[in-house]
Protein backbone atom coordinates (compact mmCIF):
# COMPACT_ATOMS: atom_id res chain seq x y z
CA UNK A 1 0.00 0.00 0.00
CA UNK A 2 2.99 2.50 0.80
CA UNK A 3 4.55 1.71 -2.67
CA UNK A 4 1.23 2.34 -4.19
CA UNK A 5 0.81 5.87 -2.15
CA UNK A 6 4.17 6.68 -3.18
CA UNK A 7 4.06 9.08 -6.01
CA UNK A 8 1.71 11.01 -3.56
CA UNK A 9 4.64 12.13 -1.55
CA UNK A 10 7.07 13.22 -4.65
CA UNK A 11 6.83 16.32 -5.59
CA UNK A 12 7.97 15.68 -9.92
CA UNK A 13 4.01 14.18 -9.91
CA UNK A 14 2.88 17.44 -9.37
CA UNK A 15 5.48 19.24 -11.40
CA UNK A 16 4.71 17.01 -14.27
CA UNK A 17 0.77 18.00 -13.30
CA UNK A 18 2.17 21.61 -13.51
CA UNK A 19 3.57 21.06 -16.73
CA UNK A 20 0.14 19.71 -18.19
CA UNK A 21 -1.70 22.35 -17.06
CA UNK A 22 -0.06 25.51 -18.53
CA UNK A 23 -0.77 24.93 -22.29
CA UNK A 24 -4.10 24.54 -21.21
CA UNK A 25 -4.21 28.49 -20.33
CA UNK A 26 -3.88 29.23 -23.55
CA UNK A 27 -6.74 26.83 -24.66
CA UNK A 28 -8.66 28.56 -21.86
CA UNK A 29 -8.40 32.43 -23.12
CA UNK A 30 -9.26 31.15 -26.60
CA UNK A 31 -12.21 29.16 -25.24
CA UNK A 32 -13.28 32.47 -23.54
CA UNK A 33 -12.77 34.66 -26.65
CA UNK A 34 -14.44 31.56 -29.06
CA UNK A 35 -16.05 28.52 -27.49
CA UNK A 36 -17.14 27.51 -30.92
CA UNK A 37 -13.81 26.53 -32.56
CA UNK A 38 -12.09 24.97 -29.95
CA UNK A 39 -9.60 23.26 -32.15
CA UNK A 40 -8.15 26.54 -33.50
CA UNK A 41 -5.29 26.48 -30.91
CA UNK A 42 -4.32 22.98 -31.83
CA UNK A 43 -4.06 24.18 -35.58
CA UNK A 44 -1.93 27.16 -34.39
CA UNK A 45 0.52 24.53 -32.71
CA UNK A 46 1.50 23.15 -36.43
CA UNK A 47 3.49 26.63 -37.21
CA UNK A 48 4.68 27.33 -33.71
CA UNK A 49 6.61 23.73 -33.73
CA UNK A 50 8.10 24.98 -36.88
CA UNK A 51 10.34 27.56 -34.90
CA UNK A 52 13.67 26.26 -33.96
CA UNK A 53 13.54 27.95 -30.61
CA UNK A 54 10.66 26.69 -29.63
CA UNK A 55 12.30 22.94 -29.32
CA UNK A 56 14.83 24.47 -26.80
CA UNK A 57 11.94 26.17 -24.85
CA UNK A 58 10.18 22.76 -24.46
CA UNK A 59 13.30 21.23 -23.61
CA UNK A 60 14.39 23.70 -21.04
CA UNK A 61 10.07 22.94 -19.35
CA UNK A 62 10.71 19.23 -19.64
CA UNK A 63 13.78 19.12 -17.81
CA UNK A 64 12.92 21.15 -15.43
CA UNK A 65 9.29 19.46 -14.50
CA UNK A 66 9.45 16.73 -16.06
CA UNK A 67 12.64 15.59 -14.99
CA UNK A 68 13.54 17.50 -12.28
CA UNK A 69 16.99 16.55 -10.57
CA UNK A 70 18.10 13.84 -12.80
CA UNK A 71 21.47 14.60 -14.76
CA UNK A 72 20.61 12.78 -17.88
CA UNK A 73 17.44 12.84 -18.41
CA UNK A 74 17.60 11.96 -21.98
CA UNK A 75 15.63 15.65 -23.47
CA UNK A 76 17.63 17.64 -25.46
CA UNK A 77 17.77 21.34 -25.04
CA UNK A 78 19.19 22.67 -28.56
CA UNK A 79 16.95 24.02 -31.27
CA UNK A 80 15.36 22.17 -33.88
CA UNK A 81 18.53 21.90 -36.59
CA UNK A 82 16.35 19.54 -38.89
CA UNK A 83 12.63 19.17 -40.16
CA UNK A 84 12.66 16.16 -38.68
CA UNK A 85 13.22 18.11 -35.60
CA UNK A 86 10.51 20.16 -36.36
CA UNK A 87 8.20 17.75 -37.04
CA UNK A 88 8.58 16.08 -33.35
CA UNK A 89 8.07 19.19 -31.94
CA UNK A 90 4.77 19.89 -33.85
CA UNK A 91 4.26 16.11 -32.56
CA UNK A 92 5.24 17.23 -29.56
CA UNK A 93 3.20 20.02 -28.98
CA UNK A 94 -0.11 18.35 -30.20
CA UNK A 95 0.60 15.01 -27.65
CA UNK A 96 1.38 17.88 -25.01
CA UNK A 97 -2.52 20.02 -24.91
CA UNK A 98 -3.87 16.50 -25.69
CA UNK A 99 -2.81 15.15 -22.16
CA UNK A 100 -3.39 18.13 -20.77
CA UNK A 101 -6.73 18.36 -21.71
CA UNK A 102 -6.83 15.05 -20.09
CA UNK A 103 -5.50 15.95 -17.42
CA UNK A 104 -7.61 19.08 -16.29
CA UNK A 105 -10.84 17.13 -17.12
CA UNK A 106 -9.80 14.69 -14.71
CA UNK A 107 -9.07 17.25 -12.08
CA UNK A 108 -12.12 19.28 -12.68
CA UNK A 109 -14.63 16.44 -12.96
CA UNK A 110 -13.25 13.45 -10.95
CA UNK A 111 -13.33 15.53 -7.40
CA UNK A 112 -16.76 17.15 -8.62
CA UNK A 113 -18.39 13.22 -9.04
CA UNK A 114 -17.19 12.52 -5.68
CA UNK A 115 -18.56 15.30 -4.16
CA UNK A 116 -21.85 14.65 -5.38
CA UNK A 117 -21.83 11.05 -5.00
CA UNK A 118 -20.93 12.28 -1.55
CA UNK A 119 -24.03 14.58 -1.20
CA UNK A 120 -26.46 11.05 -3.18
CA UNK A 121 -25.21 9.13 -0.04
CA UNK A 122 -26.65 11.89 2.02
CA UNK A 123 -30.02 12.06 0.34
CA UNK A 124 -29.16 15.17 -1.81
CA UNK A 125 -29.68 15.53 -5.61
CA UNK A 126 -26.91 16.21 -6.84
CA UNK A 127 -26.84 19.40 -9.54
CA UNK A 128 -24.51 20.36 -12.55
CA UNK A 129 -23.08 16.45 -13.09
CA UNK A 130 -24.80 15.01 -16.39
CA UNK A 131 -26.53 11.56 -15.38
CA UNK A 132 -26.04 11.70 -11.62
CA UNK A 133 -28.62 13.68 -11.17
CA UNK A 134 -31.01 10.85 -12.81
CA UNK A 135 -29.44 8.88 -9.72
CA UNK A 136 -32.10 8.14 -7.07
CA UNK A 137 -30.09 9.32 -3.29
CA UNK A 138 -28.79 6.24 -1.19
CA UNK A 139 -26.53 5.52 1.55
CA UNK A 140 -24.87 3.11 -0.83
CA UNK A 141 -23.55 5.86 -2.89
CA UNK A 142 -20.88 6.83 0.08
CA UNK A 143 -19.18 3.52 -0.88
CA UNK A 144 -18.19 4.91 -4.74
CA UNK A 145 -17.67 7.91 -3.46
CA UNK A 146 -13.70 6.69 -2.92
CA UNK A 147 -13.47 5.89 -6.58
CA UNK A 148 -13.35 9.01 -8.78
CA UNK A 149 -10.60 9.81 -6.41
CA UNK A 150 -9.08 6.86 -7.41
CA UNK A 151 -9.13 7.21 -10.85
CA UNK A 152 -7.90 10.42 -10.42
CA UNK A 153 -4.94 9.57 -8.76
CA UNK A 154 -4.33 6.97 -11.64
CA UNK A 155 -4.94 9.46 -14.49
CA UNK A 156 -2.28 12.09 -12.99
CA UNK A 157 0.41 9.35 -12.02
CA UNK A 158 -0.37 7.73 -15.84
CA UNK A 159 -0.45 11.13 -17.94
CA UNK A 160 2.74 12.41 -16.14
CA UNK A 161 4.76 8.87 -17.10
CA UNK A 162 3.36 8.90 -20.45
CA UNK A 163 4.09 12.88 -20.90
CA UNK A 164 7.76 12.01 -19.81
CA UNK A 165 8.10 9.31 -21.96
CA UNK A 166 7.13 11.29 -25.03
CA UNK A 167 9.21 14.18 -24.31
CA UNK A 168 11.98 11.83 -23.82
CA UNK A 169 10.99 10.44 -27.67
CA UNK A 170 9.96 13.69 -29.25
CA UNK A 171 11.86 15.97 -27.02
CA UNK A 172 15.30 13.40 -27.01
CA UNK A 173 18.63 14.23 -28.95
CA UNK A 174 18.45 13.58 -32.95
CA UNK A 175 21.11 11.15 -34.39
CA UNK A 176 23.13 14.40 -35.14
CA UNK A 177 22.92 15.70 -31.64
CA UNK A 178 24.24 12.26 -29.99
CA UNK A 179 26.97 12.30 -32.45
CA UNK A 180 28.27 15.52 -30.88
CA UNK A 181 27.42 14.49 -27.86
CA UNK A 182 29.88 11.78 -28.41
CA UNK A 183 32.22 13.94 -29.67
CA UNK A 184 32.01 16.24 -26.88
CA UNK A 185 32.94 12.77 -24.23
CA UNK A 186 35.75 11.63 -26.31
CA UNK A 187 37.41 15.23 -26.75
CA UNK A 188 36.79 14.82 -22.73
CA UNK A 189 38.59 12.01 -22.16
CA UNK A 190 41.66 12.63 -24.57
CA UNK A 191 42.16 15.91 -22.91
CA UNK A 192 42.22 14.34 -19.58
CA UNK A 193 44.82 11.54 -21.10
CA UNK A 194 46.91 14.37 -22.30
CA UNK A 195 46.67 16.50 -19.05
CA UNK A 196 48.02 12.85 -17.39
CA UNK A 197 50.80 12.84 -19.60
CA UNK A 198 51.22 16.53 -18.85
CA UNK A 199 51.58 15.89 -15.32
CA UNK A 200 53.52 12.67 -15.80
CA UNK A 201 56.80 14.39 -17.89
CA UNK A 202 56.91 17.79 -16.54
CA UNK A 203 56.36 16.47 -12.86
CA UNK A 204 58.43 13.38 -13.14
CA UNK A 205 61.20 15.10 -14.94
CA UNK A 206 61.45 17.58 -12.30
CA UNK A 207 61.70 14.79 -9.29
CA UNK A 208 63.95 12.98 -11.33
CA UNK A 209 66.78 15.68 -11.80
CA UNK A 210 65.92 16.67 -8.44
CA UNK A 211 66.86 13.82 -6.72
CA UNK A 212 69.83 13.35 -9.07
CA UNK A 213 71.06 16.43 -8.40
CA UNK A 214 70.35 16.19 -4.74
CA UNK A 215 71.95 12.89 -4.41
CA UNK A 216 75.21 13.67 -6.73
CA UNK A 217 75.81 16.76 -4.79
CA UNK A 218 75.94 15.04 -1.66
CA UNK A 219 78.47 12.59 -3.28
CA UNK A 220 80.57 15.07 -4.80
CA UNK A 221 81.75 17.10 -1.13
CA UNK A 222 81.94 20.25 -3.58
CA UNK A 223 80.95 23.34 -2.53
CA UNK A 224 80.99 24.91 -5.60
CA UNK A 225 79.52 21.65 -7.36
CA UNK A 226 77.03 21.71 -4.61
CA UNK A 227 75.92 25.72 -5.50
CA UNK A 228 75.09 25.11 -8.73
CA UNK A 229 73.00 21.46 -8.47
CA UNK A 230 70.82 23.51 -6.17
CA UNK A 231 70.36 26.76 -8.68
CA UNK A 232 69.57 23.27 -11.00
CA UNK A 233 67.17 22.34 -8.48
CA UNK A 234 65.50 25.69 -7.97
CA UNK A 235 65.04 25.70 -11.80
CA UNK A 236 63.78 23.04 -12.55
CA UNK A 237 61.15 23.29 -9.46
CA UNK A 238 60.50 26.66 -10.31
CA UNK A 239 59.20 25.30 -13.80
CA UNK A 240 57.13 22.28 -12.29
CA UNK A 241 55.52 24.83 -10.54
CA UNK A 242 55.08 26.67 -12.93
CA UNK A 243 53.47 23.61 -15.54
CA UNK A 244 51.19 22.65 -12.47
CA UNK A 245 49.85 25.38 -12.04
CA UNK A 246 48.84 25.46 -15.78
CA UNK A 247 47.23 22.04 -16.02
CA UNK A 248 45.68 22.78 -12.76
CA UNK A 249 44.31 25.98 -14.10
CA UNK A 250 42.43 23.77 -16.78
CA UNK A 251 41.29 21.23 -14.81
CA UNK A 252 39.40 24.14 -12.71
CA UNK A 253 37.82 25.77 -16.00
CA UNK A 254 36.87 23.22 -18.38
CA UNK A 255 37.04 25.69 -21.58
CA UNK A 256 40.24 27.34 -20.30
CA UNK A 257 42.80 26.63 -22.71
CA UNK A 258 45.69 25.10 -22.25
CA UNK A 259 48.22 27.98 -22.51
CA UNK A 260 51.78 28.33 -23.93
CA UNK A 261 53.81 25.06 -23.70
CA UNK A 262 57.32 24.70 -23.94
CA UNK A 263 58.12 23.73 -27.75
CA UNK A 264 61.98 22.45 -28.58
CA UNK A 265 63.17 25.95 -29.31
CA UNK A 266 63.44 25.76 -25.14
CA UNK A 267 65.19 22.53 -25.64
CA UNK A 268 68.19 24.21 -23.72
CA UNK A 269 66.94 23.99 -20.40
CA UNK A 270 66.50 20.58 -20.49
CA UNK A 271 69.77 19.89 -21.59
CA UNK A 272 71.43 22.53 -18.87
CA UNK A 273 69.15 20.50 -16.77
CA UNK A 274 70.56 17.20 -17.55
CA UNK A 275 73.89 18.59 -17.66
CA UNK A 276 73.71 20.01 -14.17
CA UNK A 277 72.51 16.81 -12.69
CA UNK A 278 75.76 14.71 -13.91
CA UNK A 279 75.11 13.64 -17.59
CA UNK A 280 77.73 14.18 -20.53
CA UNK A 281 75.17 15.75 -23.02
CA UNK A 282 76.29 15.43 -26.51
CA UNK A 283 73.87 17.55 -28.84
CA UNK A 284 73.40 18.27 -32.03
CA UNK A 285 70.32 20.32 -34.03
CA UNK A 286 70.09 20.58 -36.97
CA UNK A 287 67.07 22.13 -39.42
CA UNK A 288 65.16 24.94 -39.02
CA UNK A 289 64.06 23.78 -35.19
CA UNK A 290 62.25 27.21 -34.88
CA UNK A 291 59.98 26.62 -37.74
CA UNK A 292 58.47 23.42 -36.77
CA UNK A 293 54.70 23.68 -36.77
CA UNK A 294 53.44 24.04 -32.71
CA UNK A 295 52.00 20.85 -31.86
CA UNK A 296 55.08 18.99 -33.18
CA UNK A 297 57.38 21.37 -31.40
CA UNK A 298 55.51 20.73 -28.56
CA UNK A 299 55.23 17.15 -28.43
CA UNK A 300 58.90 16.71 -29.60
CA UNK A 301 59.85 18.80 -26.37
CA UNK A 302 57.88 16.13 -24.14
CA UNK A 303 59.63 13.50 -25.96
CA UNK A 304 63.01 14.85 -25.59
CA UNK A 305 62.32 15.68 -22.02
CA UNK A 306 60.76 12.15 -21.36
CA UNK A 307 64.10 10.38 -23.15
CA UNK A 308 66.23 12.71 -20.75
CA UNK A 309 63.96 11.92 -17.66
CA UNK A 310 64.20 7.80 -18.37
CA UNK A 311 68.26 8.06 -18.85
CA UNK A 312 68.82 9.89 -15.28
CA UNK A 313 66.07 7.99 -13.85
CA UNK A 314 67.78 4.71 -15.07
CA UNK A 315 70.79 5.11 -16.32
CA UNK A 316 72.63 8.08 -13.83
CA UNK A 317 74.47 10.60 -14.86
CA UNK A 318 75.98 8.93 -18.27
CA UNK A 319 76.95 10.06 -21.15
CA UNK A 320 73.99 11.01 -23.36
CA UNK A 321 73.85 11.66 -27.06
CA UNK A 322 71.12 13.85 -28.27
CA UNK A 323 70.05 14.42 -32.17
CA UNK A 324 67.43 16.65 -33.47
CA UNK A 325 67.06 17.16 -37.10
CA UNK A 326 64.59 18.45 -39.45
CA UNK A 327 64.73 17.82 -42.53
CA UNK A 328 62.27 16.57 -45.83
CA UNK A 329 59.22 17.37 -43.73
CA UNK A 330 60.08 15.08 -41.12
CA UNK A 331 61.64 15.75 -37.26
CA UNK A 332 63.65 13.45 -36.00
CA UNK A 333 64.26 13.13 -31.92
CA UNK A 334 67.25 10.77 -30.90
CA UNK A 335 68.46 9.85 -27.21
CA UNK A 336 71.09 7.65 -26.98
CA UNK A 337 72.95 6.77 -23.64
CA UNK A 338 74.80 3.53 -22.97
CA UNK A 339 73.13 0.70 -21.08
CA UNK A 340 72.73 0.55 -17.32
CA UNK A 341 73.90 -2.60 -15.68
CA UNK A 342 71.28 -2.75 -13.59
CA UNK A 343 68.19 -0.71 -13.07
CA UNK A 344 68.13 1.55 -10.43
CA UNK A 345 64.43 1.69 -9.05
CA UNK A 346 61.35 -0.17 -10.44
CA UNK A 347 60.36 1.16 -14.08
CA UNK A 348 56.92 0.72 -14.99
CA UNK A 349 57.06 1.47 -18.72
CA UNK A 350 54.72 4.38 -18.78
CA UNK A 351 56.74 7.10 -19.72
CA UNK A 352 58.24 4.74 -22.92
CA UNK A 353 54.38 4.62 -23.48
CA UNK A 354 53.93 8.01 -23.25
CA UNK A 355 56.45 8.67 -26.33
CA UNK A 356 55.34 6.31 -28.03
CA UNK A 357 51.60 7.34 -27.82
CA UNK A 358 52.31 10.74 -28.32
CA UNK A 359 54.82 10.04 -31.04
CA UNK A 360 51.51 8.06 -32.77
CA UNK A 361 48.80 10.81 -31.93
CA UNK A 362 51.02 12.66 -34.36
CA UNK A 363 51.05 9.91 -37.52
CA UNK A 364 54.54 9.47 -36.70
CA UNK A 365 56.97 6.73 -34.83
CA UNK A 366 58.92 5.82 -31.84
CA UNK A 367 61.17 3.06 -30.91
CA UNK A 368 62.85 2.96 -27.34
CA UNK A 369 64.85 -0.36 -26.52
CA UNK A 370 68.95 -1.70 -26.88
CA UNK A 371 70.94 -0.66 -29.61
CA UNK A 372 74.41 -1.64 -30.43
CA UNK A 373 75.32 -1.28 -26.91
CA UNK A 374 72.99 1.54 -26.25
CA UNK A 375 69.75 2.45 -25.21
CA UNK A 376 68.13 4.36 -27.65
CA UNK A 377 64.56 6.56 -27.98
CA UNK A 378 64.00 7.66 -31.35
CA UNK A 379 61.03 9.17 -32.80
CA UNK A 380 60.32 10.16 -36.24
CA UNK A 381 57.09 12.99 -36.26
CA UNK A 382 55.66 14.21 -39.77
CA UNK A 383 55.88 17.86 -40.19
CA UNK A 384 52.27 18.19 -42.52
Amino acid sequence: MARLLRPLLRGTTYTRLLHLWVPMLAVSVWLFIDPSTPWVPALLLVPLGLVPAVRRGEGVQARLLLTPGEPEPGISEAPAATWRDRLRTVLWLELRMLLGAAAVSASVWLPGICFELARLAWSEAPAGIPLLDRLPPHPAWALLAPLPLLALYAVVVGVGELVTAAARRLLGPSAAERLAALEERTEQLLERTRIARELHDSIGHALTVAVVQAGAARAAGDPDFTDRALGAIEETGRAALEDLERVLGVLREAERPLGARPTLAEAGRLLESARASGAKVDAEVTGPVEAVPGPVSREGHRILQEALTNVLRHAGPVPVRVRVAVTDGMLTLEVRNPLPGAIPGPGRGSGLRGIRERAALLGGTARTGPDEGDWQVRAELPLG
